[in-house]
């Protein structure tokens, strides 16, 4: 199975990329050849104003000594050297400095993402922005300026711009069927390819999601409109809906990983990626309970369904979204980081890791934006759970549907993340008895309000 179209074509082992959940394409020539041709605009087009947010951010960095020079160091820190000081073209549309970063972002910024189709194969970058960042975030300049909280206050003011665009009528330009469209034959393919493995089902685009195939961009009024679509009643039945110790998969995702016993606090940051649940349940004082605690995380697909639902029958005791970083990268990514163990990595000593921020998951549990959703389980046996929804880049809007007191029946929504997501967590306390999860390595998503574990009786 493929996430994008292209990822089975022989792609040169120099240019594979294992990603998790395919935001970029594993043929790591096919983002380039989409920057190349934003920097090629960007170029030719000469120098434009910068929209208000982004000229705000340039006199961010300019203004303030330290930001400064994270800006310019993080560009001179990548290595001159391949694959970095070219594309895989042999040419040198490259971004080397922060006003020529300001500038691509100020032409990404006036569209939507889209399926690009390359001399390398097909497929789509949906997260722009790391494509732009994507080698940067791993130096250590870059490490620093994307941890400090007066870039990602500026970072947000950002990413909330681009997602009024991603609201507007003219970002559903992209949901077409021409070439680059999320309605072309390639696309459609890959959407349903992904959407149908899980259950081994046949469905096309419009028998799996509520929309209109007869009208424009199938009734979709925005891409936002398109990437938050909802499901048909029936496409993803809910697991055992009376049996309480049955308990759903809350998002359409793929599993990461199965910890148990996992600390109140711990060392995230390094390679291990330990996960430290004060962090992760946001210093939250009911996140004392989780010492010791199940932690089981999955990460979602670019082409899949992204609307979270309830894994249990029970009541929202607390839901909140913690806001924190938006690009920031472990430094074992970077050039003095080397291996991953047990990761099939290609990075070698002093260079950088150009699987990216797909391989921080466990570390992006306890830095970057999320919502956190406390549930009252109907069965003691299980009690107050935990359910984490991790945004990842420019994907970082979490949006919380359900509130403190409601009472959720098991599938119910709680929530959706705009623009995309990037992965979730289900937080159990120590001694609940759930088992059951799938293996880590699984191949297709596990189906969202499908059977995620069971409490064992007795």
């Amino acid at each position: 199975m493929v996430h994008q179209h292209g990822d089975e074509h022989d792609i040169p082992q120099e240019h594979r990329v294992n990603r998790h959940g395919a935001w970029l394409p594993a043929d790591h020539r096919v983002q380039h050849e989409w920057l190349k041709t934003q920097i090629e605009h960007v170029d030719k087009a000469g120098k434009k104003e910068l929209i208000p947010v982004l000229q705000e951010f340039k006199e961010l960095i300019e203004g303030n000594s330290r930001i400064y020079m994270y800006f310019n160091q993080m560009w001179e820190e990548i290595p001159l050297k391949k694959p970095y000081n070219t594309d895989p073209t042999g040419t040198k549309r490259q971004i080397r400095d922060y006003r020529h970063m300001l500038a691509v972002l100020n032409h990404i910024f006036t569209q939507a993402p889209q399926w690009t189709d390359a001399a390398f194969g097909v497929g789509m970058v949906g997260v722009p922005m790391v494509g732009i960042f994507d080698y940067v975030m791993a130096t250590p300049s870059g490490h620093a300026a994307f941890l400090d909280p007066d870039v990602n206050r500026v970072m947000k003011k950002i990413l909330n711009e681009w997602g009024k665009f991603l609201k507007s009528p003219k970002s559903a330009e992209v949901l077409a069927s021409h070439k680059q469209g999320w309605f072309s034959s390639h696309a459609l393919k890959d959407l349903m390819e992904v959407a149908n493995a899980p259950l081994k089902t046949s469905h096309r685009f419009e028998d799996m999601y509520v929309c209109d195939p007869s009208a424009k961009y199938y009734g979709f009024t925005s891409w936002d409109d398109f990437f938050t679509r909802r499901l048909r009643e029936g496409a993803r039945p809910v697991a055992s809906p009376d049996d309480d110790n049955v308990i759903a998969n809350a998002c359409e995702s793929k599993v990461y990983n199965v910890a148990r016993n996992a600390k109140l606090r711990d060392r995230f940051w390094i390679k291990a990626q330990p996960y430290s649940v004060l962090d992760m349940l946001g210093h939250d004082p009911l996140a004392a309970q989780f010492n010791g605690s199940t932690v089981y995380q999955a990460f979602l697909s670019a082409l899949s369904y992204h609307r979270w639902h309830s894994p249990v029958n029970g009541r929202i005791v607390r839901a909140f979204v913690e806001d924190g970083t938006y690009f920031s990268e472990p430094l074992f990514e970077g050039p003095a980081g080397g291996y991953i163990e047990g990761e099939m990595s290609t990075q070698k000593p002093g260079e950088i890791d150009t699987r990216g921020i797909s391989v921080a998951q466990g570390y992006l549990t306890a830095l970057a934006t999320r919502a956190v959703i406390f549930i009252q389980a109907d069965n003691p046996a299980i009690g107050l759970m935990a359910f984490v929804g991790v945004g990842m880049d420019e994907v970082s809007t979490c949006e919380i549907t359900v509130q403190q007191g409601q009472t959720v029946r098991k599938g119910d929504q709680l929530g959706m993340f705009h623009f995309g997501g990037s992965s979730h967590c289900l937080l159990f306390r120590a001694g609940v008895p759930v088992d059951g999860f799938p293996t880590p390595g699984r191949e297709e998503n596990v189906p969202v309000r499908g059977q995620v574990a069971v409490v064992k009786k007795g």
